[in-house]
């Protein structure tokens, strides 16, 4: 077969870290049908292959009008039976066979002002084009992949998908941060945090700051939790963003510290220095931060909603992100129970085992094949 996989998300956050490992995956599994991966020129030199994967550029924007254009011939010169879209940003005007992998409906279900930077006449114009082309992607696809059965739900619910057309692919621990746990030790940790003027004991979050994932939230239960426990600090990450600004600028607490964006071996040093890490998000279609915590030995207190329960299994301990209270009262546990902490830190050890980009690649290969 002769496979496109459009790659130009390669180096974003999300759905680039999907895209890096599934293709080095694929790399190792399949030697016998040819790949055409579709990259941004800036992502070039990045993407080494094997004889049977082939690089084409193309430098259309996601989201864009040239992308609409110009894509869908692009695609055609090469007599592709097949494009994988890992994102729902599909050309209305390719008429080729694809399969498109959906990660979440978030910007369906948190469409509001709150949630954007946009002037409002440019927010509705975008969250017109968004649903367009989500129902295009998930309507026409030959399969969809979703990274939980909790996606799959709502494909079936809100879009009267049939259940035989949703395959499910689970996320995992990338290989990149596989890499970082293995240089890692307890003087890289201090170093890290000595960088950003971090004193144990603190809470962890890493991620974006959308509405969806309620960091304020967060930030009011650290604030009840410091009244009893002065010396706790909040460590937020994420990349400095319009969102995280307007955080900062909301939330000036002391004891709070903001990092920025980090690297992997400095999100790995976080993960295992910190007392617990905690996902308060009101949904979520995955949630590979609690995979990445277990698989550094940290704690993780997390939501009940969304796909949160399914990846974290029996190894988190949830609260309701509505309640402020159950959040406090979850959150404060692990700061005062070493037995509950070494009980978690095991589960999720036996937990993230269950997860893997290389089952993840050959899931996706079986598509490929049936398609």
């Amino acid at each position: 077969m002769r496979i496109g996989i459009d790659a130009r998300l390669y180096s974003q956050s999300g759905v680039g870290r999907y895209i890096r490992n599934l293709l080095s995956n694929l790399q190792k599994l399949d030697n016998k049908n040819d790949y055409f991966i579709f990259h941004l020129m800036k992502d070039s030199k990045k993407l080494v292959y094997h004889n049977n994967f082939k690089k084409i550029v193309a430098d259309f924007r996601w989201y864009s009008l040239v992308e609409q254009i110009k894509f869908p011939p692009l695609l055609n010169k090469y007599n592709l039976d097949l494009v994988h879209f890992p994102h729902f940003n599909v050309p209305f005007f390719y008429k080729g066979k694809f399969v498109v992998t959906i990660h979440d409906l978030i910007h369906q279900h948190f469409a509001m002002k709150r949630a954007t930077a946009h002037d409002p006449i440019i927010f509705r114009i975008k969250q017109f084009g968004y649903k367009k082309v989500f129902s295009h992607a998930v309507l026409k696809s030959e399969k969809i992949i979703a990274v939980s059965n909790f996606i799959k739900s709502q494909l079936i619910s809100e879009w009267n998908i049939s259940k035989e057309r949703i395959e499910v692919t689970p996320e995992a621990v990338a290989d990149q941060i596989l890499t970082a746990m293995k240089k890692w030790n307890l003087s890289k940790s201090q170093t890290v945090l000595n960088r950003f003027n971090i004193r144990p004991p603190f809470i962890f979050y890493i991620g974006n700051a959308h509405p969806h994932k309620n960091v304020e939230g967060l930030i009011k239960a650290f604030q009840e939790l410091k009244k009893k426990n002065n010396n706790l600090q909040l460590v937020l990450s994420g990349s400095d963003h319009y969102f995280w600004q307007r955080i900062k600028k909301e939330f000036k607490n002391n004891g709070i510290i903001y990092t920025g964006s980090i690297n992997d071996e400095e999100l790995v040093a976080l993960y295992k220095s910190a007392k617990t890490f905690v996902m308060p998000s009101f949904e979520e279609g995955f949630g590979i931060p609690i995979l990445e915590a277990f698989a550094c030995s940290c704690p993780v207190i997390s939501s009940n909603a969304g796909s949160l329960t399914e990846v974290g299994g029996d190894a988190c301990l949830y609260f309701d992100p509505k309640n402020q209270e159950d959040m406090v009262d979850k959150i404060s546990q692990p700061l005062h129970d070493e037995n509950l902490v070494k009980k978690l830190i095991e589960k999720g050890k036996k937990r993230v085992k269950q997860f893997s980009f290389e089952k993840l690649a050959k899931k996706t290969l079986e598509i490929y094949n049936s398609v």
